[in-house]
């Protein structure tokens, strides 16, 4: 035991002189002080005691900076130099951001000292700052460079693991959350799980599991003869059997439901404008999903099955090619969300027969593709809620960004181009905790040595990604 004169090495860990407030620098002044004094004032015995007190303060002292370290990990700020609201749409010039965990803390000036010292400071004055990307349809699982017959050859094991890659490469490009509509397997569910749970880097996702189709429809396999009696693990028809496919999807994990309401570019045997389940069929498939708390997403490129599943309930119309006056009405009226995807249609004629495509998915192709850039540009004038999907996967994960030119191209201002994959975006997934840098929100944060509003092609090469607090990408 120590003598009266000194205190408890454990009250000296805990009282300043050591863990205080004082910081580093004042912390060994504080040790130095102690030195000289033992030296004029203190007995043989007395010295030994102060010997077991500084052992205990380096001992402290080491503990203590390690949790210092780890703080450092918890703390962050980040120093902008334009931070970007995409809710008016204005910059703010030299803004500080503090982080702790994965979430924000606070959005502005950081005056407390204490913080300072405990957090790690990332300057980002070069760069223009704004909510991570969301991307809602996207099909992760999967080798985007295979179509076609040859994808037949690709097992679900296989399949997830070019997911694995695919996700990392989706993260790396500013997209920090994605809604994946449509894998078989359930291989989304997995993957999904394995970047919750840490095990790979990815954006955060939401899944649908297999798409739900009709028999010989879009979300069927048709490429094998009647031999092979082969469906797809979605396909159903009937009211009631397509309720036994949503209650198996959301059984097994599924965040949302995706179904197809028309043919298909990719699909074989199918026509774009045919209807493919009847509106007994869709709204039981709504009915159900709703039930269990699910939005759904409906593939659809023909009229009257868009206007058929906007009247069923869908949450969101994906493609929305030959979508009319009238559709367009209708999904003002229900606040149903547009996924045009305006950009692949480019790449699949650029790159589809050396990839494997079938020859009548591009002569679809030809057609679909133009239609579509001009109903977006319709849409849009009209008021209408556009949210950014791309489609990624019929193209390589990674260059989601490209449609964000394509959507200035066809009408869109390049922050109602942002708007498109943040806030609406976020609404649309049903996440209030992202698509906007807000303390209280989720840390998913992205930057670019240019400005997007002035040039919304520098989102397709961004320079730093954080998501849920974790740098992921700094250049």
């Amino acid at each position: 035991m120590m003598g009266n004169n000194y205190l408890p090495e454990k009250t000296l860990c805990y009282r300043g002189v050591i863990k205080g407030k004082h910081g580093l620098m004042g912390r060994t002044k504080l040790l130095k002080n102690l030195l000289l004094s033992s030296k004029k004032n203190m007995r043989s015995r007395e010295l030994g005691n102060l010997r077991a007190v500084l052992s205990s303060f380096f001992v402290c002292f080491f503990f203590l900076s390690f949790d210092e370290a780890l703080a450092k990990q918890e703390l962050k700020i980040l120093k902008v130099g334009n931070l970007l609201n995409v809710e008016t749409g204005t910059l703010t010039q030299n803004q500080e951001i503090l982080i702790k965990g994965d979430q924000i803390l606070n959005v502005g000036a950081v005056t407390d000292i204490g913080i300072i010292e405990k957090a790690e400071v990332i300057n980002l004055s070069a760069l223009t700052v704004l909510p991570g990307l969301i991307d809602v349809h996207v099909h992760l699982i999967g080798d985007s460079r295979i179509k076609g017959y040859r994808a037949l050859a690709d097992s679900i094991p296989k399949k997830t693991l070019f997911g694995a890659s695919n996700a990392k490469k989706t993260l790396m490009a500013g997209f920090t959350t994605v809604r994946n509509v449509g894998s078989p397997g359930f291989a989304d569910v997995a993957l999904r799980d394995a970047i919750e749970e840490g095990v790979i880097d990815g954006p955060r996702m939401l899944v649908s599991g297999p798409s739900i189709g009709a028999s010989g429809g879009h979300c069927d396999n048709n490429l094998l003869p009647p031999r092979f009696n082969n469906f797809s693990d979605g396909v159903a028809d009937g009211p009631w059997k397509i309720r036994e496919k949503v209650r198996q999807n959301i059984k097994y994990g599924a965040n949302l439901i995706k179904f197809c309401a028309t043919g298909g570019v990719l699909s074989k045997g199918t026509n774009l404008k045919m209807q493919q389940y009847a509106e007994e069929e869709m709204r039981a498939l709504v009915e159900e999903a709703e039930s269990r708390g699910r939005r759904v997403a409906a593939h659809a490129h023909g009229t009257k099955g868009i206007k058929t599943a906007i009247k069923s309930g869908a949450a969101s119309i994906e493609h929305a090619s030959f979508i009319d006056d009238e559709g367009i009405s209708l999904a003002l009226e229900r606040g149903t969300a547009l996924v045009m995807d305006i950009y692949v249609s480019d790449y699949i004629l650029e790159k589809g027969i050396t990839l494997g495509f079938l020859p009548e998915s591009i002569n679809k192709e030809r057609t679909v593709g133009r239609v579509q850039r001009a109903n977006f540009q319709k849409a849009h004038k009209a008021g209408a809620n556009i949210v950014f999907g791309s489609d990624a996967g019929v193209f390589p994960h990674g260059l989601n960004a490209k449609q964000f030119s394509y959507m200035v191209e066809f009408g869109m201002k390049p922050i109602e181009a942002i708007q498109a994959a943040t806030l609406k975006a976020a609404e649309l997934v049903g996440r209030a905790d992202v698509g906007i840098i807000k303390a209280g929100l989720k840390a998913d944060i992205i930057g670019t040595s240019v400005n997007p509003l002035e040039d919304i092609s520098a989102l397709e090469n961004v320079n730093f990604v954080m998501k849920a607090g974790k740098v992921y990408r700094r250049e």
